[in-house]
């Protein structure tokens, strides 16, 4: 295939590698530690994380003018001079000190071209989309929630000089951004706590898009979106399927939506939506679980839900507060659950696909009484639960080793039957490391190819089985199911097995050498008329030693740490002497 102006000119650019990426932020971070104003990482990440935002922007800007010029329309900057970062950072030897720190910070300042005029937040809070471009919101948004807390305009210019490093020119390697947001924040989690929030494998995410197969024209929404995980790998699933010019307005203005309360995540996500392509992300910076419930209507809802949402943090009362009064706990997980499905959309057009959900939910969810049982009992009542897909432990490594489940369920119950389907451990792992996925070795997109062939070809195999509703209900609507294999063969696997028999080997003989021991200690003195097995028993309160003198012989384990056969004194911990 010949190469087109286009695809050589994007190929001349150079672009940014994972590993090049990662040495640059390792640079410019030991740069901040020298800031008096940043107090770790988790004062760091989001300075690094706005700077690099406003790099990438810059660049698909200049990509997106390329693209226009080649295709002869006129193209609308989102950011206008002398606010674009090649008018005040590309230049090493740009602006610094007190005049960069002014021209970030101050609503007044003077600008790098020797004007008068807004500082940059200021003017990047303050944009809008009048002409027509909606990217303008979002930055806008995105700067709302963004402050400079670097206190030295020098050590800040060293930063931006790494950051200009960075050249992200094509959409398919920005899978790093997610990664290195990851990564980062598992060297936080000492600083931050855990928050409860495990970010999903991308495999995961894939298989779950490929498995619901959100299609266009289609609005998809991921109510805890952190990074963007899911609604990047929906957008290319939909980009796949655009034929017309209609088609690429329809994934652009009404496909994917989300939701993201924090704003570190808030702002990756934006940066990763806009540079995979999609113009004007609608991510809502609120807590998606801000809305009474009841008070959902037809227009907020959806077709598809794809999501991961927080488990194992709680939620403050006032947000429980607008579920009903016998749903309402804590349990981030369980309040998510009943938002997403108010949300599905009611209803469908002859021949349409109902409104669907794929949702990671944590085992307590399944099993466990109260609000979760009754949550359960209406999805099973109200809704079509037709697949839960069981992973194995250390799926989330290495945020959490806890075992998760990922649910299929539509619109257009109640539930009859529902799959079970337990995802296996890939052999060579099952050998070579026991039961669990690894933080170094984690799941495989190829791992799910058995299961994306059963998908829409089901039978019992095993992996996979079916249960009627019935048996459900009568179990407290329990999906904690396992595999009826199971329940024939209760032995655990070989290593298990073997790993139980060396530990009860271990305390056998701890047990042997401290009976030898005190056994030894008894046979190495004679007392007179009191045998070994005449000291052990317990049945007497007294024992008789040759001169009619008594031992009391307390009712607890004894501990025999001596004898003075002279004194006919046996031992100084069997009790007290008394004369008969």
């Amino acid at each position: 295939m010949p190469r087109t102006k286009k695809t050589k000119a994007m190929a001349d650019k150079p672009q940014t590698t994972a590993q090049s990426l990662g040495s640059l932020i390792k640079s410019a971070r030991d740069i901040m530690r020298k800031d008096k104003g940043l107090n770790g990482d988790l004062d760091r990440l989001p300075m690094l994380t706005w700077i690099m935002f406003l790099k990438f922007l810059d660049d698909l800007e200049m990509q997106r003018k390329d693209e226009a010029d080649l295709a002869g329309t006129k193209f609308r900057p989102a950011v206008e001079k002398p606010y674009r970062w090649r008018d005040w950072a590309a230049q090493a030897d740009g602006i610094t000190g007190d005049e960069l720190l002014a021209f970030i910070n101050q609503d007044k300042c003077r600008r790098p071209d020797g004007t008068k005029g807004a500082g940059l937040f200021a003017y990047l809070r303050n944009l809008t989309s009048s002409n027509g471009d909606n990217r303008r919101d979002v930055i806008a948004t995105v700067f709302k929630g963004v402050d400079n807390r670097m206190k030295s305009g020098y050590l800040l210019r060293d930063v931006i000089n790494k950051v200009n490093g960075i050249h992200f020119t094509a959409s398919d390697e920005l899978h790093t951004l997610g990664s290195l947001y990851e990564s980062m924040l598992r060297e936080m989690r000492d600083a931050a706590g855990d928050s409860g929030e495990f970010y999903t494998p991308r495999a995961v995410v894939r298989f779950m898009v490929d498995a619901v197969d959100p299609r266009l024209g289609e609005t998809v929404l991921d109510p805890a979106c952190g990074t963007g995980g899911f609604l990047v790998e929906v957008f290319s699933h939909l980009s796949r399927q655009v034929k017309t010019v209609a088609d690429r307005k329809l994934l652009q203005t009404r496909s994917v939506t989300g939701y993201e309360a924090k704003p570190l995540p808030y702002l990756l996500a934006q940066m990763n939506l806009l540079l995979h392509g999609l113009d004007a992300p609608q991510i809502d910076p609120g807590n998606a679980l801000r809305f009474k419930l009841t008070e959902i209507g037809e227009k907020e809802r959806v077709n598809v839900i794809l999501t991961n949402p927080p488990f194992g943090g709680e939620e403050e009362k006032g947000i429980q507060g607008n579920f009903p009064e016998d749903r309402q706990t804590a349990e981030t997980a369980l309040l998510f659950l009943q938002l997403i499905m108010r949300r599905l959309r009611r209803g469908r057009r002859p021949g349409a696909v109902p409104a669907r959900a794929a949702v990671v939910v944590p085992n307590g969810a399944l099993y466990e009484d109260g609000v979760a049982q009754r949550i359960r009992e209406e999805l099973l009542t109200e809704f079509k639960l037709h697949t839960v897909v069981r992973f194995p432990k250390g799926v989330f490594e290495p945020y959490t080793d806890i075992a998760t489940n990922v649910l299929f369920f539509e619109r257009g119950g109640p539930t009859e039957s529902v799959w079970f389907y337990e995802h296996p451990l890939p052999p060579h792992r099952a050998h070579l490391k026991g039961k669990s996925y690894s933080a170094t070795d984690g799941i495989q997109y190829e791992e799910f190819g058995p299961l994306m062939q059963w998908w829409n070809k089901r039978k019992q195999t095993d992996q996979a089985w079916v249960v009627k509703v019935d048996s459900l209900r009568e179990n407290g609507f329990d999906l904690a199911q396992n595999h009826p294999k199971h329940a024939n063969f209760s032995l655990p696997p070989p290593r298990e097995i073997i790993n139980t028999v060396r530990r009860m080997k271990d305390n056998s003989e701890l047990v042997l050498r401290e009976l030898e021991a005190t056994l030894s200690t008894l046979t190495s003195v004679s007392a007179p008329g009191v045998s070994i097995r005449e000291l052990l028993k317990q049945r007497d309160d007294t024992i008789k030693v040759e001169d009619d003198i008594e031992y009391t012989r307390p009712r607890v384990q004894l501990h025999f740490r001596g004898a003075k056969v002279r004194d006919r004194v046996v031992g100084s911990d069997i009790g007290s002497k008394s004369q008969t």
